[in-house]
């Protein structure tokens, strides 16, 4: 089974066993019951605003979604293990497209409190994007390429060796820069 399909599975699962209705669900994090079924089909998989705001809701990590282990000391994660773990998230769970797969670093390490990724930013041209915001902050170093990130009201064009940390409380999105396929490390932290 692939990653993309485990993240519906494991949502509808954890939310019968806590005994949430997809109605409740949906009330909790914002999102619609139609966006939730969705996801928990494996129709659509959200991109990580939605996500970790389902995560809240349910009361667990964000990680819980992406194929944890339980592995309580250091990780290990191999240069062809990135490969092997990929996730492609919808930029928008309205629509299905998927421009961002998700190389997890961090996948087996139980009770972590960080997710860092390794993203590969596909080529899109000028596309239309919407902002979202969740709890937490982001770090994010451009290893190829460019992107730009609209934080609030500001953009920032973010070149290959550069790093920008920022409140993801505050709305915002990233995307390659002019459509352009870049690739970066990310880190996300959530509270729970």
């Amino acid at each position: 089974m692939d990653s993309t399909q485990i993240v519906g599975e494991k949502i509808k699962s954890l939310r019968e066993t806590r005994e949430i209705s997809v109605a409740e669900l949906a009330e909790r994090t914002g999102l619609s019951v139609e966006q939730i079924e969705r996801i928990e089909q494996n129709i659509d998989i959200p991109s990580l605003a939605p996500l970790i705001k389902i995560a809240r809701a349910l009361g667990v990590r964000l990680g819980t979604f992406l194929d944890d282990q339980d592995e309580m000391g250091a990780v290990v994660c191999r240069k062809q293990e990135t490969a092997d773990a990929t996730i492609s998230f919808s930029n928008n769970a309205a629509d299905a497209r998927t421009h961002m797969r998700y190389h997890s670093l961090s996948k087996s390490k139980a009770d972590r409190h960080m997710e860092p990724f390794i993203i590969d930013i596909e080529a899109v041209g000028e596309a239309d994007y919407e902002l979202s915001s969740h709890e937490g902050e982001e770090f994010v170093y451009v290893m190829e390429g460019a992107i730009e990130v609209c934080h609030g009201k500001k953009k920032y064009v973010i070149e290959a060796g550069d790093t920008i940390y920022y409140d993801s409380i505050v709305p915002h999105h990233l995307h390659g820069y002019q459509g352009q396929a870049a690739k970066i490390l990310a880190v996300v932290y959530t509270p729970i």
